[in-house]
């Protein structure tokens, strides 16, 4: 079990320098196939409710994501973190900025006094961060473990969809039992189905 946790954090180590090594010219490029990649992704489209997230700095920038959402008329949660219960609330903003706070965690987060709890049956598709992937749909994210509590609650029917760079994607991820996979990966270089 130490050997996972040890691998995880040398995992997480690599691919945050391998972020922070990009250009901004690499990472703009990139990250515009990715975003693209997703507004032409058919679950996505059919999508009505759509939970998405607010970025650390070494994920995947999402501020263009929510916004082309909102614009396209989607229904979209954003995450807020409930530390002490280690529980994230999906909850439905209409505007980037009116609708977000700085959240416990120093992330943007929906404003409570705002915006409303979106119920977690009711999301059709997730967009999960995460730091390295494999393509059985392995993921390791930051280490606080919020998404891998939130993905079993989840509809079956909902597409648990990462975005990532590709050279985020690397041979095998290890994964321990409380550890959930991802349906699907989105990629500056192509889309990923979990086999």
């Amino acid at each position: 079990m130490e050997d996972i946790k040890d691998r995880k954090n040398e995992i997480r180590k690599e691919m945050i320098e391998a972020i922070n090594q990009m250009s901004e010219a690499e990472r703009t490029k990139s990250l515009k196939k990715v975003e693209d990649r997703l507004f032409s992704f058919a679950n996505f489209i059919e999508a009505n409710i759509a939970l998405l997230f607010t970025n650390r700095s070494v994920e995947i920038e999402t501020r263009k994501i929510i916004q082309r959402s909102i614009s396209a008329n989607k229904i979209i949660a954003l995450p807020t973190f409930d530390a002490d219960n280690r529980e994230m609330i999906p909850m439905k903003i209409d505007s980037m900025k009116t609708d977000l706070i700085i959240g416990a965690q120093g992330r943007l987060e929906p404003d409570p006094s705002k915006c409303k709890r979106v119920p977690i049956d009711c999301i059709d598709i997730a967009i999960v961060p995460g730091l390295a992937f494999d393509e059985k749909g392995g993921r390791v994210g930051i280490g606080d473990g919020y998404y891998d509590r939130l993905m079993p609650k989840l509809p079956i029917t909902t597409r648990k969809v990462a975005l990532a760079f590709e050279k985020q994607i690397i041979q095998h991820v290890p994964m321990e039992s409380h550890d959930k996979y991802v349906d699907i990966i989105i990629t500056d270089a192509r889309i990923i189905y979990k086999i």
